[in-house]
C-alpha cells in the first residue's frame, strides 16, 4: 500500500520520505513527490493534473468526494509520471538531506553518530531501513492561480493495481496585500504576504533597529546570547543534544528584549504558530496565519530591560514562587531504578557530608502507564488507584515507596518522580495500560480526519497523547497520579517530554489546530501538574525542558539533554541567560551533562562551581544499560573515575555553600516574580547602556549582588572578568575591586570568579565564610 502525506510528518526541520517537497510550493517551482511502498511493488506511476484556477473555485477539496469531482473537471490532460526508486541508478544524490522519521526526529544525526548503544540507535536503524520503500519523481513547474490534483498507481509484481485517493496543492505567492497586521516600529513597505490562492498563509515584515542594538531573547537560546546577525525562528522541538549547533530549542518564544540603543524595549510577536526572525540591519519577521489572516506585535517601550519584562509577563502570566529547598542541591541518575540503590544513593550523600535537597527518581514506573511503581501488584481499574490498590512484594524493586519518601522526608530530602505525557502502544498495552489505552481514545488529541493522533517522534512512537488542553482531561490524566501526592507525599514531579506534538492539522478539544496548538501542549501539561500539587496543598513543584510564551507561571526548568562536554557547558550558560531574559525565573541544568563519556574531573568542578550560581543546582545521568563502569554523575563516581581526590572535598565545599545561599536566593527570586529583575540575568538587565557587557556574554548576575564569571574552558589559571560600574567585592579573597573596567582574577578549582555588589557585601559575607 502507497504511504504519501504531503506535509510529511510535521517534523520542522527535515523531510521525511513519503511527503511532497516543498509541502507548499511557490511560484515556479517544481515539486518532488516522494511516496513510500511495500517491498513488492514494481512499479509506482503519478497522475498529474491541473484542474482550473483558483479564483474560479476558492474553496479548497477536504474531502475525496469533492477532489474526485474536481479532478473529473480537468482543464488539461492528465500527465503520467513514472516514479523513480530512491537508490536506483540516476537518482544521484537526491537523498542527501532526506531522512527517516525517527532519525528526523533525532534531529537528523547519522545512524554512525549513535553505534554507542545509545537510547537513538534502535530508532535511526529503524529509519534506514524505512528508507528501502522509497519512490519519487519531480512534477512540471507550477503557476501561481492554478489548482492541480495528483494520485499514485502502483503496480506489484503479480501485476495487482492499486490507486491513492487524490491530492490537492496550489502554488502560493507573495504580494503586497491580503491581510492585516497590527504594530509599531514596522518598516514602511517592508509588509508582504503569502497567498495560494484560497487563503493567505504567511506575513512578512521588518522592525526598525538601531545600529548599536543587541537582541536577547526568543525563549531559551543556545547558541549566543545576543542573537544580532543571525537566523532563528520559534517552534518547540525535542533537539537531542548539540542545540547550540543546530539552533533549535526546546523552550521557544516570540519575544526578545532591544538593549543598548537610547532605552530599552521590547516586542511580542503575539501568535502561537510557528515564527522565522533575521537580524540584521532590522529584525525580519516572518509569520504563520490562521484563516483570519491578522497578526498583531506589541511593543513594550520602558525606561529599563525589567520594567520591559514586566510588561510582557503582565500579558502572558507571572512565574509563581516556589519553596526555598528548589534552590537546594538536587540529585538524580537515570539509573536508580530501586528503593534500595536509591537509598544508597542518599546514605552516600550523607556519609561524605554532602547535603541535598531534592531527588528526582526518574527510574521508578513500570513504563506502560507512569502510575505504578514498577513490580506492584494491583488490579486494572477504570477509576484511579488508591495507595492501598497496590501490593509491594518485599523482593521487588520498590517493597515500600511511602515508607521510603517517608524516610526522605525525615532526611528533609524532596521528591520528584518522572512522567512523560504519553500512553505508549509498544509493546502491545496490556493490564492497567490497556484500560488506560481504551480511555485515551476518547481523550486524545486527533488527526484532522478525526483518527486518534500517535506520536511520530522517535521517542515512544505511535504513543497516544492525551489532550491536555481540555480541563477535564487534564483532571483525568492527573487523578490517576493522584494517590502518589496525597498518599505517597511526592513533593512534584519532573515533566519530561512536552515536544511530541506535530503535525500543523492536528486537532485539539480547545478549539485550535496543530499549527497554533502545538507549542501550548508543553504549557498545558506542566500546568497539569502544577494544579494536582496545588489540589493537595504542595507547591506546584514541576521541573520541564519544553515550554512556550504562557510556560512563566508553570515550575521550574532545565536546559534539556547535553554531553559532557565543554562547548555543553557554554550552551547551556547561555541558555539560562537568555530564558530568564523571557522571565523564566526558576532554570537549571544538568551540571556538566548528563550524556555520553563523563566528566573530567575539571570540567564536572567548573561546572559545578557555575551551578552552585545558577537558580536550580542539580547533577543527572542518562540511562546507560547499567553497564560498568558506572556513568553516574554523583561526586564520588566522577572521584573514583578519573582518579582525582580534589571532586569529592570541592564538591561538598560548593553543596554547602549552596545550603548558606538559600535564604538569598529565596529573597531574591520573590523580587523577580514580584516585577523585578530575573533571578539569573545577563549585564544587560542591570547595565543596558554598557557596552563592554557584550564582550563577556556568559557573565551573569545571581540576583542584585552576585556576579559570576563560569570558567567553561579547560587549563584556565586566571581569566578575564567585566566588571560593570560601581565597587565589587572578590567573594572569596574580601578584596575591593573598582568598576567600570576588566580585570584579570585567578580561578583556582575551588573558587570559581564570584564577585558581590559592595553595598551588599555586609549581609552576604557570611555566605563566604570568610
Amino acid at each position: 500500500m502507497i504511504r504519501h502525506r504531503p506535509f510529511g510528518s510535521g517534523h520542522p526541520y527535515a523531510e521525511t520520505e513519503d511527503q511532497r517537497v516543498p509541502a507548499q510550493p511557490l511560484d515556479g517551482e517544481t515539486l518532488e513527490l516522494r511516496v513510500r511502498a511495500s517491498p513488492k511493488v514494481t512499479a509506482v506511476t503519478c497522475e498529474w493534473l491541473e484542474t482550473g484556477d483558483t479564483e474560479a473555485n476558492n474553496a479548497p477539496a477536504n474531502n475525496a468526494a469533492a477532489s474526485e469531482a474536481r479532478a473529473s473537471e480537468a482543464t488539461l490532460p492528465a500527465v503520467v509520471l513514472s516514479l523513480r526508486r530512491v537508490g536506483e541508478e540516476g537518482d544521484g544524490g537526491a537523498r542527501r538531506n532526506v531522512v527517516g522519521e525517527e532519525e528526523a526526529a533525532a534531529g537528523s544525526r547519522s545512524v554512525e553518530n549513535t553505534v554507542d548503544g545509545g537510547h537513538l540507535a534502535g530508532a535511526q536503524a529503524r529509519a534506514a531501513r524505512a528508507q528501502a520503500g522509497a519512490w519519487r519523481v519531480t512534477t512540471p513547474p507550477l503557476s501561481a492561480g492554478k489548482r492541480y490534483r495528483y494520485r499514485f498507481t502502483e503496480t506489484d509484481a503479480d501485476g495487482a493495481r492499486r490507486t491513492t485517493r487524490w491530492f490537492e496543492v496550489t502554488a502560493a505567492s507573495w504580494g503586497d496585500s491580503g491581510g492585516k497586521l497590527h504594530g509599531e516600529r514596522i518598516v514602511p513597505g517592508s509588509v508582504r504576504w503569502l497567498s495560494d490562492g484560497d487563503r493567505v498563509l504567511r506575513v512578512r515584515f521588518e522592525i526598525a533597529l538601531e545600529p548599536d542594538e543587541h537582541v536577547v531573547g526568543f525563549g531559551e537560546r543556545y547558541d549566543a546570547v545576543d542573537q544580532r546577525g543571525r537566523s532563528l525562528d520559534a517552534v518547540v522541538f525535542e533537539q537531542y543534544k548539540a542545540q547550540g549547533a543546530h539552533g533549535r530549542t526546546y523552550l521557544p518564544m516570540p519575544f526578545a528584549l532591544v538593549v543598548g540603543g537610547r532605552r530599552p524595549w521590547g516586542f511580542h510577536v503575539e501568535t502561537t504558530r510557528r515564527t522565522w526572525y533575521d537580524l540584521g540591519d532590522t529584525i525580519a519577521i516572518e509569520a504563520e496565519l490562521g484563516p483570519e489572516a491578522e497578526l498583531a506585535v506589541k511593543v513594550y517601550d520602558e525606561p529599563t530591560p525589567a520594567a520591559v519584562l514586566d510588561r510582557f509577563l503582565d500579558d502572558v502570566g507571572r512565574p509563581a514562587e516556589l519553596p526555598g529547598w528548589v534552590f537546594r542541591l538536587w540529585a538524580s541518575g537515570n539509573e536508580w531504578n530501586t528503593q534500595a540503590r536509591v537509598l544508597a544513593e542518599m546514605d552516600r550523600h550523607r556519609e561524605l557530608d554532602i547535603p541535598v535537597g531534592a531527588l528526582v527518581i526518574e527510574a521508578w514506573s513500570d513504563e506502560t502507564t507512569f502510575t505504578a511503581f514498577r513490580g506492584a501488584r494491583y488490579e486494572p481499574s477504570e477509576e484511579p488507584h488508591s495507595y492501598q490498590d497496590y501490593t509491594f512484594p518485599e523482593d521487588g524493586p520498590w517493597p515500600d515507596p511511602k515508607g521510603m519518601v517517608d524516610e526522605l522526608h525525615e532526611r528533609d530530602i524532596k521528591v520528584l518522580l518522572w512522567q512523560i505525557p504519553l500512553q505508549k502502544m509498544r509493546p502491545h498495552p496490556r493490564h492497567q495500560a490497556a484500560v488506560d489505552a481504551r480511555q485515551i481514545l476518547d481523550k486524545g488529541v486527533r488527526e484532522a480526519d478525526g483518527r486518534p493522533y500517535h506520536n511520530r517522534g522517535w521517542w515512544f512512537p505511535l504513543a497516544l497523547m492525551p489532550d491536555l488542553s481540555v480541563q477535564e482531561v487534564r483532571d483525568w490524566w492527573t487523578a490517576k497520579r493522584a494517590y502518589l501526592v496525597e498518599e505517597v507525599g511526592i513533593d512534584g514531579f519532573k515533566t519530561d517530554g512536552g515536544e511530541h506534538a506535530w503535525g500543523h492539522d492536528l486537532r485539539y478539544g480547545d478549539g485550535r489546530r496543530g499549527d497554533d496548538g502545538n507549542g501550548l501542549f508543553p504549557v498545558h501539561y506542566a500546568r497539569a501538574f502544577g494544579d494536582l500539587l496545588r489540589r493537595y496543598g504542595k507547591p506546584p513543584v514541576t521541573f520541564s525542558r519544553a515550554g512556550f510564551t504562557g510556560s512563566q507561571p508553570h515550575g521550574a526548568f532545565w536546559a534539556g539533554d547535553e554531553d559532557s562536554t565543554w562547548e555543553a557547558f557554554r550552551s547551556s550558560v547561555r541558555a539560562g541567560i537568555t530564558a530568564s531574559a523571557c522571565g523564566i525565573v526558576y532554570w537549571g541544568w544538568d551540571l556538566a551533562g548528563f550524556s555520553g563519556e563523563i566528566p573530567t574531573a575539571e570540567l564536572y568542578l567548573r561546572a559545578a562551581g557555575a551551578a552552585a550560581f545558577m537558580p536550580i543546582m542539580q547533577y543527572h545521568a542518562e540511562f546507560n544499560h547499567h553497564r560498568k563502569p558506572l556513568n553516574d554523575r554523583t561526586p564520588w563516581n566522577i572521584a573514583e573515575r578519573t582518579g582525582d581526590d580534589r571532586v569529592i572535598p570541592v564538591f561538598r565545599r560548593l553543596a554547602k555553600l549552596r545550603e548558606r545561599l538559600v535564604p538569598y536566593l529565596v529573597e531574591q527570586a520573590r523580587g523577580a516574580v514580584g516585577g523585578g529583575a530575573p533571578l539569573m540575568r545577563g549585564l544587560f538587565f542591570d547595565h543596558p547602556g554598557d557596552a563592554r557587557g557584550w564582550e563577556f556574554p556568559l557573565q551573569y548576575k545571581l540576583g542584585d549582588a552576585l556576579l559570576v564569571a563560569p570558567v567553561t574552558s579547560p587549563d584556565i589559571s586566571e581569566m578575564s572578568v567585566y566588571l560593570p560600574e560601581g565597587d565589587w567585592v572578590d567573594v572569596w579573597t574580601g578584596e575591593v575591586l573598582h568598576g567600570a573596567r576588566e580585570v584579570v582574577l585567578p580561578t583556582p578549582i575551588d573558587h570559581p570568579p564570584v564577585l558581590c555588589a559592595a553595598e551588599h557585601w555586609p549581609s552576604l559575607s557570611p555566605v563566604f565564610d570568610l
